[in-house]
């Protein structure tokens, strides 16, 4: 017969597992991650060779859904869910830092919201089904949140991240990365052309290509023409956001400039003719001029 020890050993043992299934299979989150490298990417699976979702920058943060295998924690960036290392990740338990928007996600019933994080804390107000707030803090597996000047905390297991006011989520697929890249050209619309300009402040074409993919730990070539030794040759009408697209005017060389294509037949670039980061569309002289693609992501 088991002794009183074995007994206390096993039930304290199927706790622990029965513990484990119920944060794996929620949606409760382990805290808060801020990235320590210059560039952390986001993949699909815990795993250096899965595909690419997003990649963050240095000091950006997510929300930590829980630890996987191998020293890799399961993440939610930018409402898109997927897996980072944790050797480049500062995780707190505890932390104050916008996180962006909460859409509650229960089984309809309303979502109490309390003065502590602590189901025994007074209960401030009540959110509704599908309301969409503010969350300013995560608390040892609640959420800080702000809703109409009240500042209280939910269970992180009835909050559903998302991107914006309206409760939307991101779509795990890798063209988030795409859509990021050209979210952060366009930061540096105006910003001044001068040759062999490395940014910020200045650029020439291949400067400001080589500038924006560094910023999501790309390395590329300096050059427009060493760019097409890059990522991997696509047709026009292959063309996503972030692609690199190059033209060919008045040289013997195989191209003269280079820049980012933006989706609906638009690019951004370091342009020779305003001197300064512009958008222009895929149209006249720059169709007559354009000859390659490079898939970089």
């Amino acid at each position: 017969m088991a002794s009183i020890k074995q007994l206390l050993r096993g039930a304290v043992m199927a706790l622990a597992l029965s513990t484990l299934c119920v944060v794996g299979a929620s949606a409760a989150n382990v805290g808060v991650g801020t990235v320590t490298a210059d560039a952390l990417r986001m993949r699909s699976q815990a795993n250096t060779e899965a595909s690419i979702l997003a990649t963050a920058p240095k000091g950006d943060t997510v929300v930590v859904l829980e630890a996987v295998e191998d020293g890799w924690y399961k993440v939610d960036y930018q409402a898109v869910e997927g897996y980072m290392s944790g050797e480049f990740l500062d995780v707190q338990e505890k932390a104050d830092v916008e996180l962006g928007y909460g859409k509650v996600d229960t089984d309809g019933s309303p979502l109490n919201v309390r003065s502590a994080p602590d189901t025994d804390s007074e209960r401030l107000t009540t959110l509704s089904y599908g309301q969409v707030v503010n969350i300013i803090g995560v608390d040892n597996g609640w959420y800080k949140i702000e809703v109409g000047g009240t500042v209280g905390y939910v269970l992180s297991d009835y909050m559903l991240p998302c991107r914006d006011e309206y409760g939307a989520r991101g779509d795990n697929n890798s063209n988030n990365i795409g859509e990021q890249i050209v979210a952060f050209a366009k930061t540096f619309l105006g910003t001044p052309y001068v040759y062999g300009g490395n940014g910020p402040n200045c650029f020439d074409c291949s400067g400001f290509t080589k500038y924006v993919y560094a910023h999501f730990g790309y390395s590329i070539n300096r050059g427009a023409t060493q760019q097409l030794s890059n990522g991997v040759a696509i047709s026009r009408s292959q063309l996503q956001p972030g692609d690199l697209v190059f033209f060919r005017h008045n040289t013997t060389k195989p191209v003269s400039h280079v820049g980012i294509y933006i989706g609906n037949n638009q690019f951004i670039h370091a342009s020779t003719n305003s001197y300064q980061v512009q958008i222009n569309n895929l149209a006249g002289h720059y169709s007559n001029t354009y000859v390659y693609a490079r898939h970089i992501y």
